[in-house]
């Protein structure tokens, strides 16, 4: 059978409505993800001023360094550091910081969920994210690691080169991306909106 005119320009405006609305969802995506990041650059900012004071706090009241050990996994040879312990302070700071900044600009509108209701699932996407981040910063200060920072460069001779320091950054970086996507589909979503019909007397 033959499709006539009209119904290849049919099926023509069908395919570029559907390209369409592919490429805005893309570009909304985009821009949420560019918010996401702005908001995340200043969580990163809340992060490594918290870890810094944590760091400082705990050094001069008693001589704790990041590096010892705060508690010992179950008799092995593996230990939670001093340095994991900042990390949560900051985590938990910077977590609350970031929520109310994306709640009121990046996904506002997306839920209209209590402050609380909400931000109990955003914790638990940070811990997913703040899980990440304490592997990767682990790997990084710790010497034996195939991807340890540097002793050499960062030999906490200075600020700039102390090794927390960066570990905490990158570290935070990289679970970013996965902190937006589960965010963007879990914490933030839309609500379904159920369509009713009223039906009027037969």
């Amino acid at each position: 059978s033959t499709i006539s005119r009209s119904e290849r320009g049919s099926v023509s405006s069908e395919g570029t409505r559907g390209r369409s609305r592919a490429y805005s969802r893309l570009r909304g995506t985009a821009r949420q993800f560019l918010m996401f990041g702005i908001v995340g650059g200043s969580g990163t900012l809340v992060n490594l001023t918290v870890s810094v004071l944590a760091k400082k706090f705990a050094g001069w009241s008693a001589g704790i360094s990041e590096y010892d050990v705060f508690l010992n996994l179950l008799g092995t040879e593996y230990n939670i550091r001093w340095f994991n312990v900042f990390m949560a302070v900051a985590f938990l700071v910077a977590n609350t910081w970031n929520y109310q900044l994306n709640r009121s600009w990046t996904f506002r509108g997306y839920s209209q969920r209590s402050w609380w209701r909400g931000f109990f699932p955003f914790l638990f996407t940070g811990i997913g994210a703040f899980l990440v981040s304490q592997i990767v910063a682990t790997l990084l200060m710790n010497p034996s690691s195939p991807i340890a920072l540097s002793p050499e460069l960062f030999d906490d001779s200075t600020g700039l080169r102390t090794k927390f320091y960066w570990a905490t950054a990158i570290s935070i970086i990289v679970a970013m991306p996965v902190n937006f996507l589960v965010n963007k589909f879990w914490a933030f979503r839309k609500p379904k909106v159920r369509i009713v019909t009223a039906e009027g007397p037969e």
